[in-house]
């Protein structure tokens, strides 16, 4: 019974400190871009469909989700992710805001991914992604200021 009680709470505690690593992926370009400007780092936009594209879920999990990329990303870029799910509902707010991004970056594939500089304009993109961590984190630093 103790080690069921201790396993519960092990899981318990994992669970809260992925949830504290995905509130680093923000939803808002406009207030993505006014932090890249004053820190003067790079957005990156993730267009994905978190619940249906599996090569979405691979890019996540193999390298947007790695301490690797996590530790890069805290110093050097600024996330927004625009989501397209098809099981799971977002505020229609939300829903609109992510389908003119999608227009506007003439986004045609997910997982795509677009790099804006401090100032808003993109710079790079990427429909899909293999490779390592550290190869995304050097294809990405390419573009920094």
């Amino acid at each position: 019974m103790r080690q069921l009680i201790i396993v519960t709470l092990f899981c318990a505690v994992l669970s809260f400190c992925h949830a504290d690593d995905s509130s680093v992926w923000g939803t808002s370009i406009p207030d993505a871009v006014s932090n890249a400007n004053v820190s003067n780092r790079l957005v990156l936009l993730l267009f994905t469909g978190s619940d249906w594209c599996p090569y979405c879920v691979k890019l996540r999990k193999e390298v947007l989700d790695s301490e690797t990329f996590a530790a890069y990303a805290k110093e050097n870029l600024i996330l927004v992710e625009l989501d397209f799910p098809k099981k799971k509902s977002l505020p229609d707010e939300l829903k609109r805001a992510n389908v003119d991004a999608k227009k506007t970056y003439e986004v045609r594939g997910f997982p795509s991914l677009v790099i804006l500089a401090p100032d808003g304009n993109p710079v790079g993109r990427m429909v899909g992604f293999r490779g390592t961590p550290d190869d995304f984190i050097r294809k990405v630093d390419k573009y920094k200021p």
